[in-house]
């Protein structure tokens, strides 16, 4: 019988196809969001003691079906007695019923959960919530939470935003994609931009966990590749989507060298290469030399260039930090960000000496809140660089104590201490 962690896991792999049926079957994506929650929920208070279905997707979309059915009878019920008392006053005029554009209500197909999974549902809901009406942040915020499966605190923590604004952020796109045809959209490249952000973001959760006791949440890194893969079959000459899976694959083929028998994390320079999944390299090159080849490179491609020039190295020691710094400096320019930049700083570093990388620290000082801990901490492992030992600890620990992931924090933590003599 599997454990809670395997029920969660599987729950939230099936959760995003299950949505996209029913918004495929009736059109409502807040009410259907719901019955989708109501049947996790009710998953799982009984899997870990009855066992899991043989077809845990057909029963989730059974049981929030009929809770999506019942919920939308109670809705026509309402509004039948509202349409009946403003009978009496004429100038109300009619009220639509619950569903919209989409039809009188009627009973889900008896062979609805029993079909074999559509590929494309997912994908669909994707650009569904990444609907052009809505503003960028509510895209990015609404896929997260249907499709990404990340909770309302999750994407908060990952905009430097309140909970609860994250929330009311969440149900004003659901209302704004209520009734929204569900369907493939002839749009796809308008929308593009905002779903390959939306990916990034998930795989970036998945690969490091900005909290929690784990480093890793290798279900949301496996989803982000799954839809990248198929965003790449859909639009195979785009080299930004080729360039994000490539990023992606060439990331994660390194994910089983990056903690140790005790789950603590190893740094890149300090990584078992012989670990690291070979024929996810020899991939994730393929497709970003390909996606280069088509010219005017853009982030996400830029990105997956410098991932390839770490995965081809040898050793840390051979790596080709002068290459590095070079794509470094094009992608500032295009993305002049906070990561972006601090990774820079690192690669300066690399290439000019420690007291070159804490010069550009200094540059960046006051422009790098949101990722104050990744700055105090890069600051650490420079000075340390330097023989500064005690300003180097001093850091580590400043890292350490804004760190929200227990790995991170236990990491930061060591290196501080083997300072302290």
């Amino acid at each position: 019988m599997p454990g809670r962690t395997e029920t969660e896991d599987l729950l939230r792999r099936c959760a995003p196809q299950v949505l996209g049926a029913l918004v495929r079957r009736y059109g409502h994506f807040d009410t259907a969001e719901d019955a989708v929650q109501e049947a996790l929920l009710a998953a799982a208070g009984q899997w870990p003691s009855s066992g899991v279905p043989d077809n845990p997707r057909g029963w989730l979309i059974r049981v929030a079906s009929r809770r999506l059915t019942d919920a939308l009878r109670a809705e026509e019920a309402r509004r039948t007695r509202e349409e009946r008392a403003a009978a009496l006053t004429p100038r109300w005029g009619h009220v639509p019923g619950p569903w919209g554009a989409q039809g009188a209500l009627t009973a889900p197909p008896p062979d609805l959960a029993d079909r074999a999974p559509r590929d494309d549902d997912t994908l669909t809901l994707l650009f569904l919530c990444c609907h052009p009406d809505l503003p960028p942040p509510a895209r990015i915020a609404l896929t997260l939470r249907a499709v990404g499966g990340l909770t309302t605190a999750e994407i908060a923590r990952a905009y430097l935003v309140p909970e609860a604004t994250m929330a009311q952020r969440i149900s004003r796109a659901k209302r704004k994609v209520r009734g929204v045809h569900f369907g493939r959209p002839d749009n796809w490249a308008e929308r593009l931009p905002a779903v390959l952000h939306v990916l990034y973001l998930i795989f970036n959760e998945g690969y490091t966990a900005t909290s929690g006791t784990s480093l890793q949440r290798r279900d949301l890194a496996g989803e982000a590749i799954r839809l990248a893969r198929q965003v790449h079959r859909l639009l195979p000459d785009d080299g930004e989507a080729a360039g994000l899976l490539a990023l992606m694959l060439l990331t994660d083929a390194r994910r089983a060298a990056r903690t140790d028998e005790h789950g603590d994390l190893v740094p890149l320079d300090e990584q078992d290469r012989a670990r690291w999944d070979r024929a996810a390299v020899d991939e994730g090159v393929a497709l970003v030399t390909r996606a280069l080849s088509l010219g005017h490179p853009g982030p996400y491609q830029l990105r997956a260039a410098i991932a390839a020039v770490h995965d081809e190295a040898p050793s840390a020691e051979e790596t080709d930090w002068p290459e590095i710094l070079g794509l470094y400096d094009v992608l500032v320019r295009q993305v002049p960000g906070p990561v972006e930049r601090l990774n820079r700083a690192v690669a300066v570093a690399m290439v000019h000496g420690p007291e070159a990388g804490l010069a550009e620290l200094a540059d960046l000082e006051g422009e790098l809140g949101e990722v104050r801990h990744r700055v105090d901490a890069v600051r650490g492992h420079l000075l340390e660089r330097t023989g500064d030992h005690e300003a180097a600890r001093a850091a580590y620990e400043s890292a350490a104590a804004a760190a929200l992931s227990l790995p991170e924090r236990r990491y930061l933590h060591s290196r501080a201490a083997r300072l302290q003599h």
